[in-house]
């Protein structure tokens, strides 16, 4: 077993030393007592020079501008972080992005106004499996319009199909709602094949990106997806809480409406009128003040995709996971642990998940230890390994580590 090791820390280390982007690692703080940190798909490690940039932000944009800043900058902020989003990470153009609210908030605002924008439809298409915070908010839309939900049953590893859309999309589906990557097993979703059967049908196409914006391309644009939600705080690295994006694609400004009319939302903000009239473009889905201190760790990350490309942090992502992979087969799998994401890498987003019925116990112990992977119900680890803040060396350590805490 000790020269098995050896040869996967020899690979390790090969891999890392021909990383492009290994030298981004120094960049992210350090998290004294922590060995190996494999949760990035669920919150992103800070930047180094973060705390700096927050007291800038607190000294001078807050404290010293005031009120100012408004007019400044922090106005068009949400557009503006959208749009860079939007070009870095969705292949979207401008004006079709924006951060606001929670990711729930958002996926509520665009169900419930892509279900009224097909009239007529009485059917939501969504995932059985899909997140809880999706289905819990399709099933309240549901309940809201008079509409029925129609599960799709995909297989739990390799996950929903086009051809299964295919089959339950119809004349009387309003909206299809899936995850482009599963927060479980990690499997991606043929999303433009998937979207061009929901359009076919004439139905509307959401898409929930927390698992794959930041780490998988996408071609929003190009692929015809009509509205969109994501999270902040994962592969973006935007801290705890940070604000959800939104997309909606520009041939449906002025005839989707979202259901929550704040005065954000308004054509002219500062009229203060008797009555909601929605601005015509992305600024619509917006309601409330924005969380503008929130949206302030996001930029460092967003630079720093923006510097090397989507691309490159796929191809990243990649070696990572055929990395984690090959170290489960060598050390895990002779153990019972069983494999339960796809194995094939363009069928598989940027995180690995494991099974063993004893793994709540053994995330217990690797936390008390240092190694920081999460836990799924009912016995999964995920190794969410964020490509410029991960190295193969250190996902070794976590699986070692997993190892030496079911062999205990």
């Amino acid at each position: 077993m000790t020269d098995l090791i050896d040869d996967l820390l020899a690979e390790a280390r090969k891999l890392d030393q021909a990383d492009p982007l290994a030298h981004h690692i120094a960049e992210f703080a350090d998290a004294p007592g922590v060995t190996a940190y494999l949760d990035g798909n669920s919150l992103g490690r800070p930047l180094r020079d973060l705390p700096e940039k927050a007291a800038a932000f607190i000294r001078d944009d807050w404290g010293t501008r005031l009120i100012r800043s408004w007019d400044e900058q922090w106005m068009a902020l949400p557009m503006r972080l959208g749009d860079r989003i939007g070009a870095i990470t969705l292949g979207a153009a401008a004006g079709q992005t924006v951060v606001a609210d929670s990711t729930s908030v958002l996926l509520y605002k665009l169900m419930r106004a892509g279900v009224a924008a097909r009239p007529g439809r009485d059917e939501i298409v969504i995932e059985a499996g899909n997140f809880p915070t999706d289905r819990f908010i399709a099933a309240g839309v549901a309940n809201e319009t008079g509409t029925t939900l129609r599960w799709v049953e995909p297989d739990p590893i390799l996950g929903v199909t086009a051809d299964q859309v295919a089959s339950v999309v119809s004349e009387r589906t309003a909206l299809v709602v899936l995850s482009h990557v599963d927060y479980r097993s990690g499997s991606l979703a043929a999303m433009p094949e998937i979207t061009a059967a929901v359009r076919d049908a004439g139905a509307l196409m959401l898409w929930d990106l927390c698992h794959s914006a930041g780490v998988v391309p996408m071609s929003l644009d190009e692929w015809g997806v009509d509205m969109a939600v994501g999270c902040t705080y994962k592969y973006l690295n935007g801290g705890p809480g940070s604000p959800a994006f939104g997309y909606l694609r520009a041939e449906h400004h002025g005839s989707i409406v979202q259901p929550i009319h704040g005065w954000w939302g308004a054509a002219d903000i500062f009229a203060m009128g008797p009555e909601y009239a929605p601005v015509s473009g992305i600024r619509q889905l917006l309601s409330g003040t924005p969380p503008v201190l929130s949206m302030l760790a996001m930029q460092g990350m967003l630079d720093l995709i923006e510097l090397e490309g989507i691309t490159a942090l796929r191809v990243k992502s990649i070696t990572l996971t055929e990395f984690a992979i090959r170290a489960y087969d060598a050390l895990l799998a002779p153990l019972g642990v069983r494999l339960l994401s796809p194995r094939e890498a363009s069928r598989r987003g940027g995180h690995v998940t494991i099974g063993h019925d004893s793994f709540q116990e053994v995330t217990t112990r690797l936390w008390a230890d240092g190694v920081i992977p999460d836990f799924r119900f009912p016995d999964g680890i995920r190794l969410g390994l964020s490509p410029l803040s991960t190295s193969h060396e250190e996902t070794l350590r976590g699986v070692i580590a997993v190892r030496d805490a079911l062999q205990s």
